[in-house]
């Protein structure tokens, strides 16, 4: 737990380092308790632990420190159903929340949908993936760092 002001005691040292760290473009994989972190990890993100955390929880807190790339169209995705459960109409009710909080925070678009293959493949690429105890089917959500301009930071 972090005990400084203003940091959102949810968030690890582990994690607000790699959120310093994360350079405009970076990707941050908040992963959902069934995703393959450590199998994701092997290929070179760095992996970080937020067991027993749930996604909304963490990602409202991240949200409050963590810019998001406004020179795309959207900056989060989320991975798409896989096409049987399209086809039985199974739904992903945190996508919900997900696009609510990031509505809170500016963000005008909902997160893209990629397929589940393609999402493993772009979290091979990303900074960081978090492993999360988020125990939704298809909780798994990327976010796109972005730039703070120079005049907010004065």
């Amino acid at each position: 737990m972090v005990v400084l002001k203003g940091i959102p005691s949810i968030l690890s040292p582990e994690l607000l380092y790699a959120l310093a760290k994360m350079g405009h473009g970076d990707e941050l994989v908040l992963a959902d308790a069934n995703f393959p972190a450590s199998s994701i990890c092997a290929s070179g993100p760095k992996e970080i632990r937020a067991d027993g955390l749930g996604i909304p929880q963490l990602l409202e807190a991240i949200l409050k420190l963590l810019p998001l790339d406004t020179y795309v169209p959207t900056p989060a995705a989320v991975m798409d159903l896989v096409d049987s459960d399209k086809q039985r109409f199974y739904g992903a009710p945190v996508w919900g929340t997900y696009a609510k909080l990031l509505e809170q925070a500016g963000v005008q678009t909902p997160p893209e949908r990629v397929e589940r293959f393609a999402f493993y493949e772009r979290a091979k690429k990303a900074y960081a993936v978090v492993a999360t105890g988020e125990t939704a089917l298809y909780g798994n959500l990327i976010l796109k760092k972005g730039v703070i301009p120079a005049e907010s930071l004065q």
